[in-house]
C-alpha cells in the first residue's frame, strides 16, 4: 500500500524547495547520493534520457522522495502500533 502524504509534510516540503529551488535541488543530490546512491542514478539517469527538462525531472523525483521519506518518519513503527 502507498504511504498517504499529509497536507503539512506537503506545505513543509514545498516551502523548503520554493525558496531556492536550484540549491535546494544541487543539496538533494548530494542527500541522495550518500543515502540511497541507487535512486539517484536512476532519477539523474532518466533526468538525461528523456527529452524533458532534466532539472525539472531531477526537481519532481527528489520533492517525491523527501515527501515519502518526511511521512515515513511521522509513522510509528510496526512494534510501537501494537
Amino acid at each position: 500500500m502507498q504511504t498517504l502524504i499529509s497536507i503539512e509534510n506537503v506545505e513543509k516540503t514545498i516551502g523548503e524547495i520554493l525558496p531556492n529551488i536550484a540549491q535546494w535541488r544541487k543539496d538533494m543530490i548530494h542527500y541522495i547520493k550518500d543515502e540511497n546512491p541507487e535512486i539517484n542514478t536512476a532519477i539523474i539517469e532518466i533526468a538525461q534520457k528523456t527529452n524533458l527538462d532534466p532539472k525539472a525531472v531531477a526537481t519532481g523525483a527528489y520533492m517525491v522522495y523527501k515527501l515519502l521519506e518526511n511521512e515515513s518518519e511521522e509513522l510509528p513503527f510496526e512494534e510501537d502500533a501494537e
